[in-house]
């Protein structure tokens, strides 16, 4: 596949700059892969298309408030840097990209802070934008990461064109959100409630969580026409026993398994034995999917509509069906959908 064969006009209105009001109600496109029929419902109705033994994955990563604003020693220039991932513990080594990068060198220190009392030295150039940056903090390591933390915003995607709001630090998050290392949300899975959650649990369907540590590498733009050429940034992830167990034992049954967004089928196809089952995996995965791609374990995905080119709009196609996939995409903005991680859902189902 080509890359200029996932473009698309997309109409700016359409990209969705705040989240719905609640998150269970959203709209849900329903796409049904063998017969091409498309439904407009809710969110909340996602309960009618699972049955008691089903079974749902979630990615329980958490997002950090990644973004912050730090003044260069001597000129005062005000500097963006945006926290990749922690390297180191005890030295407080932090990857990060810097903007603008060509200000940051090696051996200049960032004051953060209406105080400036936090401060980092650039340590290394990664790459063009990236650097190691190490905090000089006094203080037990839970400290610093709660002062930190409270100097950043959260990392919204850029195509948001706003300033973060208090409101975000929730809703750009899973409500099962727990373990921290995302620096981009989830999305699919902001649209489930505690209350919607709770009705699914009612009606028997099993609910088993993936951790994959979404970075900034979805969001990269590719720049080759051949796909076969890109590489994936790797992120970490973590498939464990139990849900190992749930998943597999869920397709020697043969009942539904979905994958709620693009990260958990990633994470699940990055976790796939010889025989088509799951098996446990902790470490990094790069796997960049695009079609044709057979899917050995997901059989149906719920995931927000992307943006053109997107590196999870190709992993929509290849689980959905490209030609399918494209004119889904063709009605959505028929119909006014709203896309990007405030946007609203599809739910791809046999």
């Amino acid at each position: 596949m080509k890359l200029s064969q996932f473009k698309f006009r997309l109409p700016e209105e359409l990209i969705a700059q705040y989240p719905a009001e609640r998150r269970d109600e959203s709209r849900m496109m329903v796409l049904h892969r063998k017969t091409g029929e498309i439904e407009h419902r809710v969110f909340k109705d996602i309960l009618e298309y699972f049955n008691e033994g089903d079974v749902m994955v979630f990615n329980d990563t958490k997002v950090f408030p990644a973004r912050l604003y730090g003044n260069k020693e001597k000129t005062g220039a005000r500097i963006e840097v945006f926290l990749l991932r922690e390297l180191n513990e005890e030295n407080k080594l932090w990857d990060v990209l810097v903007e603008p990068a060509r200000k940051i060198r090696i051996g200049n220190k960032l004051y953060f802070g209406e105080d400036e009392s936090m401060v980092a030295e650039v340590i290394d150039n990664t790459t063009s934008r990236g650097r190691t940056l190490r905090f000089l903090y006094d203080g037990s390591h839970d400290e610093f990461k709660k002062a930190l933390y409270a100097l950043g915003q959260t990392p919204l995607p850029e195509y948001i064109k706003r300033e973060p709001e208090e409101e975000d630090a929730e809703r750009y998050q899973c409500i099962f959100a727990r373990r921290e290392g995302a620096v981009v949300t989830p999305a699919a899975g902001t649209h489930f409630s505690r209350e919607l959650l709770k009705r699914l649990e009612i009606k028997g369907v099993e609910q088993g969580f993936i951790t994959v540590h979404s970075g900034l590498g979805n969001f990269r733009e590719i720049d080759v026409e051949d796909l076969t050429k890109h590489r994936m940034d790797s992120e970490e992830m973590e498939a464990s026993p139990e849900l190992v167990d749930l998943v597999n034992q869920a397709k020697d049954n043969e009942r539904q398994i979905c994958a709620v967004g693009t990260s958990v089928l990633r994470g699940m196809a990055g976790a796939v034995s010889m025989g088509g089952h799951m098996k446990t995996f902790s470490g990094w995965t790069n796997k960049f999917i695009f079609p044709p791609y057979n899917f050995t374990v997901a059989t149906s995905l719920v995931s927000n509509f992307h943006l053109p080119y997107s590196t999870m709009l190709m992993m929509v196609c290849a689980f959905g069906g490209y030609d399918l996939v494209m004119h889904a995409y063709e009605v959505a903005i028929a119909e006014g959908y709203r896309f990007g991680a405030y946007g609203d859902a599809m739910l791809i189902v046999d």
